[in-house]
């Protein structure tokens, strides 16, 4: 177990008789936090529906770094799709 910036990094290895690894397994944070990103991120982009889709995307994708910045620079692979209904719901 190591401490990182953004959580808990758990990683375990297998060795065979000559010390050599055989298994490993790397749990990194951004994989123990996905769950809460993508709840968090699903309540904030409903907040932000009125606002211009280039500053949405923007925020979502901000709000995305705040759990984990070693992404920013993936961020931009977000396609935000906003489904807007006048006040009637229609």
């Amino acid at each position: 177990i190591t401490e990182a910036p953004r959580g808990i990094l758990y990683h375990r290895y297998a060795l065979d008789e000559k010390g050599l690894i055989i298994a490993a397994k790397i749990v990194p944070p951004t994989s123990q936090n996905q769950k809460r990103i993508e709840d968090d991120l699903r309540e904030y982009a409903s907040q932000l529906v009125a606002w211009p889709l280039e500053e949405a995307t923007w925020k979502c994708e901000q709000a995305i770094r705040n759990y984990d910045p070693c992404i920013s620079c993936a961020t931009h692979f977000l396609k935000l799709t906003v489904e807007r209904a006048d006040v009637e719901g229609v």
